[in-house]
């Protein structure tokens, strides 16, 4: 996301990005690596960027690894944001911290900024304190709760990747038929992330596609567009799956909040899917891998 979010912002803003440990080269915007739990290193950063406007997208965000170390998602997911939205604030910036979907426990689904959460599982509740400690830290942040996908430095970090690759290596996938979501392609969402600071903009938002669907047929979809052995993907359940921790079912959110605070609505699934495919014919999938192996 961080990547991508670089990638679209350079073309019209000075952009300055930081990683941790991989190696990141590009022309495109400023690299500062650096590691963000370390002592100081937010205050540094921020002192030597002086930005007008930033955007947090650091997280340990695999669900399975936060419930084997819920100290570093603690760490990442709630202890840094309050940090960051704590000197964000003080030097006069804006702040977008990007948070998820999964603060909400799925039962019901069709969820609006005004309801709620319920997080299931260590990585959901460390992101929902992580949502409460930027309110407080920085009324004038903007909390996205977001879900999405597109092309990434490794090839393995959305699931539309997953089923794109493992499709085109003829390989048996599972799609899960109980899990509902809105996935929005991440080159959007960074464009609705620039349009939401120019519009001053603050407060709690659902930044998601229009439109929903269960993660089986997102995979159809997939394989549908490039033209891709459909038949590999089995449909089958969460418990099925025996996944570790515990996953919401039903994360359809309303966008109602976003559309008309920006006076147009998010785009849906099938557009994001149209230009996720485009991306790849123009072979933006290399492009990215390239940023790592220059």
């Amino acid at each position: 996301m961080g990547l991508n979010l670089a990638l679209e912002a350079a073309k019209d803003h000075q952009v300055f990005g930081t990683v941790k440990d991989h190696t990141l080269r590009t022309d495109a915007f400023a690299v500062h690596q650096t590691d963000l739990l370390v002592p100081g290193a937010v205050e540094k950063v921020l002192d030597k960027t002086q930005p007008d406007w930033v955007i947090h997208c650091a997280a340990l965000a695999n669900v399975d690894a936060c419930e084997a170390n819920p100290a570093l998602a603690r760490g990442l997911n709630t202890e840094l944001p309050k940090k960051l939205a704590t000197h964000v604030g003080r030097g006069g910036a804006r702040l977008v911290h990007v948070s998820t979907d999964a603060v909400f426990d799925g039962q019901r689904g069709d969820y609006t900024e005004e309801d709620r959460p319920n997080p299931l599982s260590i990585y959901a509740q460390s992101k929902l304190n992580g949502e409460i400690a930027v309110a407080e830290a920085n009324p004038n942040a903007i909390i996205a709760r977001v879900n999405l996908f597109g092309w990434s430095l490794t090839g393995v970090r959305s699931l539309a990747e997953f089923f794109f690759y493992n499709l085109s290596a003829d390989k048996q996938v599972m799609g899960f038929t109980d899990v509902y979501f809105c996935p929005l392609l991440v080159n959007h969402l960074a464009r609705i992330f620039l349009k939401m600071l120019a519009s001053d903009l603050n407060g709690l938002y659902h930044v998601v596609s229009r439109d929903c669907f269960s993660k089986y047929d997102f995979g159809i979809k997939i394989a549908r567009r490039f033209n891709l052995n459909e038949r590999l993907i089995t449909p089958t359940t969460v418990e099925q799956a025996g996944l570790n921790a515990a996953r919401s079912p039903k994360l359809t959110l309303r966008t109602d909040k976003l559309t008309r605070d920006l006076g147009e609505p998010p785009p849906d699934l099938s557009t994001g899917i149209e230009d996720f495919y485009t991306l790849y014919q123009q072979g933006y999938p290399q492009q990215l891998q390239g940023l790592g192996n220059r």
